[in-house]
């Protein structure tokens, strides 16, 4: 097989490589042995003879021996900017138990000599799944080993905790009345335990002191830096302000990126007067952008999470007859929050967790579909993690996606069949279904990191065996073959940002991303999927990622 283009254009190419097993993912899953590069496009996909010929003597030349390459994945689900912040935060990601999680913040506090009234802040984590106590921390066990700074321990985006002095700089005490889609967790006289859920995390949120636009310039170089490592070369971020994502085109306007991005607008408004308020007043359009940074809609909120008993499901969670999680925003105001997004020309990918939350997102689509229809708009359902057959039916009629994470049932699978039962665990990400009703291109492969592990051949391996660090399956019947996994993980995402014609395969006129890997994912046993590792990430045609060999 060869590809290429008029000779005058494929000749002279900037760099050739040789001899590989070239994973093409194009439409006929073609292999190939060689690419040529120029411009950061690929310029001839075929054989070793074919794209040798066009090198002209003074063309670098790459030896792959043998290594499969795959085109750049794409993580379709991230809060990237985290995997900048390492030096800055304390990193209780690393803590299996309560003293651990307290000796590192007080070791954080100590080796970075930060002086007393100043923020402490911390890496997102999981205390329910990873810590033995399976708990969050309350403030005084924060107190205990800060007494003298704020401090706000960050979770998986809906739940936060926060020691006395945060609280009492956010003026949280036994009166304050939870926020509308949020709750301060109290004990049994009623004071603050230190624990926020959902928009009670905000109260405090608020009042930290953001780091300056230059250092979120280079905390974003360095998350993307991150990114590479595993092979990410495009993500979707998801939920950015305004100026985060004038950021990301800083960053790309600098010559400095190495993931293209897009990016989710999310604000917090009280109401929807303010809501058409802010969309009045963007700074930013929906698609703005280039291959480097492209606005990709707006994001809103429905509920919680599987593993913080806050998704809002149809029926119950386990042995808790009364508990059906909680939604995060008033409802009708919400729909008409969608209604107006949509009207204002933007699109809305809506974080629904829970089934019931999926219905009221999927709702509220209806009512804007009636406005303004949403067919070839790319709506999503985010996570639709417990999403039901129904409701995946509902949204092929929409012309919805529904971008899943399998990564929730890794390292979280266990916690999601004690809170949630079994039943609803296996239920859990139906992927087969999501390709099956909606298509490759109706859904996308995503981890939410920092939330979960980055590594998107732990995700590929969740997707083609189902099992867990463990070896429990959940939903074998929702297993997908290798092809397909990785099709969620390459050009699947591209359809989300409109950029299907641009990436997510190797071929003649797409941009040239490409991952070398350890191994061949197409013949390695099963199990060892998961176990591949990056040895180089080429984007645009430039090697920004080599492992030590």
């Amino acid at each position: 097989m060869f590809a290429g283009c008029a000779h005058d254009v494929a000749s002279n190419p900037d760099v050739v490589y040789l001899n590989g097993k070239i994973i093409t993912a194009d439409k006929d899953f073609s292999i190939a042995q060689a690419v040529a590069i120029r411009n950061g496009q690929f310029v001839a996909v075929g054989t070793n003879d074919a794209v040798r010929r066009l090198a002209a003597a003074q063309t670098p030349v790459v030896d792959l021996q043998g290594r499969t390459v795959v085109p750049g994945l794409l993580d379709s689900h991230t809060h990237m900017d985290g995997a900048g912040t390492v030096e800055t935060t304390a990193q209780v990601i690393k803590a299996n138990t309560v003293a651990q999680a307290q000796s590192i913040i007080a070791e954080f506090i100590r080796a970075k000599k930060i002086p007393a009234g100043q923020w402490v802040q911390t890496s997102r984590w999981h205390p329910p799944s990873q810590l033995k106590e399976q708990r969050y921390l309350t403030r005084q066990e924060l107190d205990a080993v800060a007494p003298d700074h704020p401090v706000y321990v960050q979770t998986v985006g809906h739940f936060a905790m926060a020691n006395s002095k945060a609280l009492a700089a956010a003026g949280i005490t036994k009166q304050t009345p939870d926020p509308v889609g949020g709750r301060i967790h109290r004990d049994a006289d009623g004071e603050p335990t230190g624990v926020l859920e959902s928009a009670a995390t905000a109260l405090v949120e608020k009042i930290i002191p953001p780091p300056s636009f230059e250092q979120r310039v280079t905390q974003n170089i360095a998350a993307q830096r991150v990114y590479n490592r595993s092979g990410i070369t495009s993500t979707v971020v998801a939920g950015l302000d305004e100026e985060q994502i004038r950021a990301y085109f800083t960053v790309a306007e600098r010559g400095q990126s190495t993931v293209r991005a897009g990016m989710f607008w999310r604000f917090q408004a009280a109401d929807s007067k303010e809501f058409e308020s802010r969309l009045k007043a963007a700074k930013f359009k929906d698609n703005q952008g280039n291959d480097w940074a492209r606005l990709a809609g707006i994001k809103l909120i429905s509920d919680g999470g599987m593993t913080l008993k806050s998704a809002y499901i149809r029926s119950n969670y386990a042995n808790e007859p009364n508990n059906h999680g909680m939604v995060a925003v008033d409802p009708d105001t919400y729909v008409r929050n969608v209604r107006l997004a949509n009207q204002y020309g933007w699109r809305v990918h809506t974080h629904a967790v829970g089934d019931a939350a999926v219905d009221l997102t999927l709702k509220a689509y209806a009512a804007a579909d009636a406005d303004r229809s949403l067919r070839g708009r790319r709506f999503s359902v985010v996570h639709g993690s417990l999403i039901a057959p129904d409701q995946i039916e509902k949204a092929k009629s929409l012309s919805v996606r529904v971008d899943a994470q399998n990564a929730f049932m890794w390292d979280k699978a266990g916690t999601v069949e004690r809170y949630m039962g079994r039943l609803l665990a296996h239920r859990a990400v139906p992927t087969r279904r999501l390709v099956d009703v909606l298509g490759i291109e109706g859904t996308a492969a995503g981890t939410d990191n920092e939330v979960n592990l980055l590594n998107p051949f732990v995700g590929m391996y969740l997707m083609v065996t189902r099992k867990d660090p463990r070896g429990v399956v959940y939903g074998a019947d929702q297993k997908v073959s290798r092809e397909e996994a990785l099709r969620l993980y390459t050009h699947a995402g591209a359809y989300l940002t409109f950029e299907e014609k641009r990436k997510g395969s190797i071929e003649v006129g797409k941009l040239a991303d490409m991952v070398v890997l350890s191994d061949d994912y197409l013949s390695v046993a099963e199990e060892k999927i998961k176990d591949i590792t990056v040895l180089e990430t080429i984007v645009g045609g430039n090697s920004v990622y080599r492992a030590v060999q």
